[in-house]
């Protein structure tokens, strides 16, 4: 028998754990689903205990079901949903459910950050105080439940609860700590001014660790627990983002990911903090230690098309339609989607906006409709291509995961509009290969991340871009670029109407 790393894939709905070998093939899957605390609208909290054993019970049936021996299990790392506040005691003990990254209740202690602290917040952090971020939770308890502040000693994230609960050492990998908004990028440490400006202890933010960095043994409890031996290497891990980008191989200057699942992100490997987007793209710090990368939302992404389809074609297959928009043109005979049907969050901060087919005549057929949503959701993604052109980004290849990369019509559409190469993954795993090739580096099976992806991370077909193609969609994007302005005012007042229908009925 070979030896393993597992990569713990901790998500907001379940735990998957990967059991993968030498060669980067997954030998064994093992995931756990737990559940979602919603005591209210906008709230959505879950209970730390919940993730170790989740975590756990996924080891177990790997060592039982799965039959991989125990001492065989050299090494596993974490990839972690970001941003959920786990607020310890000074014992490390749990203190209250943890806030998620989607809980939405702490808009005022967002506009207090930006009322305190402007642009100066920004320049430190690199992001805007946005609801889902940690801070903003942070302030949210300790003006909602004083007794609770009153307690708390130190917080740490989802991921690293679950390795404190494995190590008994208490860290955070700085992958994670950027998305907390209170690091200062650029030093690489914890903001001072940010934590004096809100009246936070420094001494609630815990050590910061890489993520390759080797974060401790399984201790005799944890061992008991799960049945892993003591002598299984815990390292860092990564927030669920940068542990993907690894999986994907986005670990050289030249790649942008291109991921299309229900939401969209595009995101881009950023060799040093020098460029300052101003907070209209996220800005983070890689999993490879002192390299970083920016990423934007698409709110609608894949959702767009499962509305449209779920909506105009609830009977028929979704490759079949997919696959319609062939019979089409470049442009969709010149109909335009906007894919703002939930608000947008990139480069458009913008709950309020909505969605739009513009160009519809009479000769219009379903299958430009379906096109022009394929279409609209890469626009989207090149109006954040262009932020990173104007930032004078340099890259030649987009790799796509996700919905977008299942289908060659619409890896084309990416290439063509995009003006890039564009290929997708063989053996698309995402964050939980990464976590996996964390783990494995840390171990010194590899020198470095980037030599773990030759061997763990297999590309597939390259979408060369049509130079008439191209030509075609630039002007179809600059049409594009101007939907959102000329259609503001209008989902508003939509917005105020429906509003106005609902509390009259």
């Amino acid at each position: 028998m070979g030896k393993y790393v597992l990569g713990v894939d901790l998500g907001t709905s379940a735990v998957k754990v990967s059991a993968v070998d030498h060669a980067g093939q997954i030998v064994a899957q093992e995931s756990f689903d737990y559940d979602l605390i919603q005591k209210q609208p906008g709230y959505n909290e879950q209970n730390p205990e919940d993730w170790v054993s989740g975590t756990t019970v996924a080891i177990v049936r790997l060592i039982l079901n799965d039959h991989l021996a125990a001492e065989d299990i050299e090494g596993l790392s974490f990839s972690g949903q970001m941003h959920g506040l786990v607020l310890l005691d000074e014992n490390n003990k749990v203190l209250r459910p943890s806030i998620l990254w989607n809980d939405t209740r702490s808009t005022p202690q967002r506009e207090e950050i930006e009322a305190k602290m402007g642009d100066r917040f920004v320049d430190i952090t690199r992001n805007q105080p946005l609801e889902g971020f940690t801070l903003t939770k942070l302030l949210w308890v300790k003006e909602n439940e004083p007794e609770i502040w009153s307690k708390a000693k130190t917080f740490v994230l989802p991921k690293d609860y679950v390795r404190y609960r494995m190590t008994g050492n208490l860290a955070m990998d700085y992958s994670d700590a950027t998305g907390t908004v209170l690091l200062d990028v650029a030093k690489g440490v914890w903001s001072q001014e940010v934590c004096e400006a809100f009246d936070i202890p420094l001494s609630l933010c815990p050590p910061l660790i890489q993520s390759i960095d080797f974060a401790g043994t399984v201790t005799p409890a944890y061992a008991e627990f799960s049945g892993l031996t003591t002598a299984t290497k815990i390292y860092g891990g990564a927030a669920d983002n940068a542990a993907g980008a690894v999986g994907a191989g986005i670990l050289h200057p030249n790649m942008v990911l291109s991921s299309i699942g229900t939401s969209g992100v595009v995101l881009k490997y950023e060799d040093n903090a020098d460029v300052n987007y101003h907070g209209v793209v996220q800005f983070e710090d890689h999993a490879i230690p002192n390299k970083y990368y920016s990423m934007g939302v698409t709110l609608a992404a894949g959702y767009s098309l499962s509305w449209f389809k779920k909506t105009f074609a609830p009977a028929e297959d979704f490759t079949d339609v997919v696959a319609s928009a062939g019979k089409s043109t470049v442009g969709a005979n010149g109909l335009l989607y906007t894919p703002y049907i939930v608000g947008e969050r990139a480069p458009y901060a913008d709950a309020d906006i909505r969605g739009s087919f513009t160009g519809i005549d009479g000769t219009h057929q379903r299958y430009d409709f379906v096109r022009a949503v394929l279409e609209g959701i890469v626009y989207s993604f090149k109006d954040l291509f262009d932020i990173y052109e104007e930032n004078g980004g340099d890259f030649d290849t987009v790799v796509s995961i996700g919905g977008g990369a299942k289908s060659p019509l619409w890896l084309q559409i990416q290439a063509d509009i995009f003006n890039r190469k564009v290929v997708s993954l063989k053996n698309e795993q995402g964050p939980g290969m990464g976590a996996a090739m964390i783990a494995a580096t840390g171990l010194g099976w590899f020198d470095s991340l980037q030599d773990c992806a030759e061997t763990f991370v297999h590309f597939g077909k390259a979408y060369e871009p049509n130079p008439e193609n191209v030509a075609k969609y630039a002007k179809m994007h600059a049409i594009y670029s101007q939907v959102y302005q000329q259609t503001k005012a209008i989902s508003a007042q939509l917005l105020d109407y429906r509003r106005t229908e609902l509390t009259s009925l």
